[in-house]
């Protein structure tokens, strides 16, 4: 493949892969889970260590296997092939491809805040709960657009990733400092003051003695349970910084700048992630977050510092954000697929190149089965039941680095994993303690995406039924 990424255009894919819809909306439900704006913000700073963390110890994999493929070409180096391809079934059936039909989603129903008939117009077609409206149009029309620029070679793909991602970055920057600027009535205080009292005081909170009515209390969920269920909403607004990986033989110089883009890029973002927070604490009550209008603190928040031009400004942020996050996510996925039908483990005709060197049925491919999930209004449910098995996945790769150093120490390493063994150890134990809270205290988010991805072994096994047989 042709090196045509420079380290710039991999930070920037890096960050717009992981700055979508998330960071805009997920805050409210993860304040109703903890009913703290303190440990709202230390969930944010767990899932930016955790994250980095991951970064750091992928790039001594992304310098060892510096190839197109990312992380299925480590998991099925270090691991073999049937964990490459669980890898692979897992992205495209939902992991990759839900999460483009989601962001293109949440472009449609932003859209809609600018063009209110999007929302009022009548379903397209309607069979029961069932139905076809023009926003999932809209969202399939997007992905549609993308996946075309794409085809016509990495350079366009290229420079819509670095515009999209330049503008909402500057975006993001100007909705934090206007964040500390023009609120008239600060309320970090007394956001940070729940949580900060004792822990029997935040029991009590979270039983729903202080709330406000309405609040849905946990339920007899520890703390240590609160801030699983929050992480579920951290983490996803946190993943897809693996996709620079997946481009790696696109990449100038990949042993250097693949690591590099993936420690700057998820670095950046975590702290803006973190910054845009105090933004929403600064500029709401702690039901003012909890209760935000569907969940869309963002507006609420844009509303008291601009005022009744808030709702636009952030559609419009929103529009940029996620349009740049589906480049991304389409760009480098395709790669993916095109390296699996190269293992003989996709359909063979995604292996070719087109004339403009990408690989163009691949994307398409993406592309469908995405557009597809956007009409079966069963994404969202199946990004919730992912998540663990997104963390699982990471967990895996991130042991893989130390499982290679037992099992071949003798391989030349042109990176090391800073601070090895610490830094995948620390991965290693936030994320099982994670999935482990998970599996006691949000099940509905565990075993149907563990189950989703392990019936992708009878698939496996009929593929490569004749290699067995010979």
């Amino acid at each position: 493949m042709q090196k045509k990424l420079k380290l710039w255009d991999a930070i920037m894919l890096v960050m717009g892969s992981m700055i979508g819809s998330g960071i805009f909306i997920v805050s409210a439900d993860m304040t109703r889970n903890l009913g703290s704006g303190f440990w709202l913000i230390v969930v944010w700073i767990i899932t930016g260590v955790m994250t980095v963390a991951a970064a750091i110890s992928y790039g001594e994999l992304s310098a060892l296997f510096p190839k197109a493929g990312g992380q299925y070409t480590y998991l099925k180096e270090i691991f073999g092939r049937r964990m490459g391809f669980l890898y692979g079934w897992g992205l495209f059936t939902v992991i990759q491809t839900g999460t483009i039909a989601a962001v293109a989603m949440a472009f449609g129903k932003f859209t809609a805040y600018l063009i209110p008939s999007l929302n009022d117009a009548a379903p397209i077609f309607q069979s029961g709960e069932f139905k076809i409206t023009w926003i999932q149009i809209l969202a399939i029309a997007v992905i549609v657009l993308l996946t075309y620029i794409n085809t016509r070679g990495v350079e366009s793909g290229k420079m819509l990733q670095n515009i999209f991602t330049g503008s909402k970055i500057i975006a993001l920057l100007g909705l934090i400092a206007a964040g500390f600027i023009l609120v008239d009535i600060s309320h970090l205080s007394e956001n940070f003051s729940w949580g900060t009292d004792s822990f029997n005081n935040l029991k009590k909170d979270l039983s729903g003695n202080f709330l406000k009515e309405g609040w849905e209390p946990i339920g007899g969920m520890t703390l240590l349970g609160g801030i699983a269920a929050a992480m579920v909403g951290s983490v996803f607004s946190s993943v897809a910084w693996e996709s620079v990986t997946f481009v790696s033989g696109e990449i100038e110089n990949p042993k250097k700048n693949v690591v590099k883009s993936m420690i700057y890029g998820t670095s950046a973002v975590m702290i803006l992630y973190i910054a845009v927070n105090y933004v929403y604490l600064n500029a709401l009550d702690r039901d003012g977050i909890a209760f935000a209008a569907n969940d869309r603190v963002a507006v609420a928040a844009s509303q008291n510092i601009f005022g009744s031009a808030g709702t636009i400004i952030i559609a419009l942020l929103v529009m940029i954000s996620t349009f740049g996050c589906n480049n991304g996510l389409i760009l480098a996925g395709a790669r993916v697929f095109q390296t699996m039908a190269k293992d003989g483990m996709f359909f063979q005709s995604a292996v070719k190149n087109n004339k403009n060197e990408v690989p163009e049925n691949a994307l398409w491919m993406e592309g469908v089965w995405a557009s597809i999930l956007c009409l079966s209004g069963q994404y969202g449910n199946l990004l919730d039941m992912i998540s663990f098995v997104i963390v699982l996945f990471y967990m895996i790769t991130v042991f893989g680095v130390i499982y290679l150093r037992m099992k071949q120490p003798e391989l030349e390493r042109p990176y090391k994993t800073w601070l090895y063994p610490v830094t995948p150890v620390i991965y290693l134990i936030i994320g099982t303690c994670f999935c482990i809270l998970l599996l006691i205290y949000k099940q509905q988010y565990t075993w149907p995406g563990f189950v989703l991805v392990l019936l992708g072994l009878p698939v496996y096994y009929f593929i490569n039924r004749k290699k067995a047989s010979v």
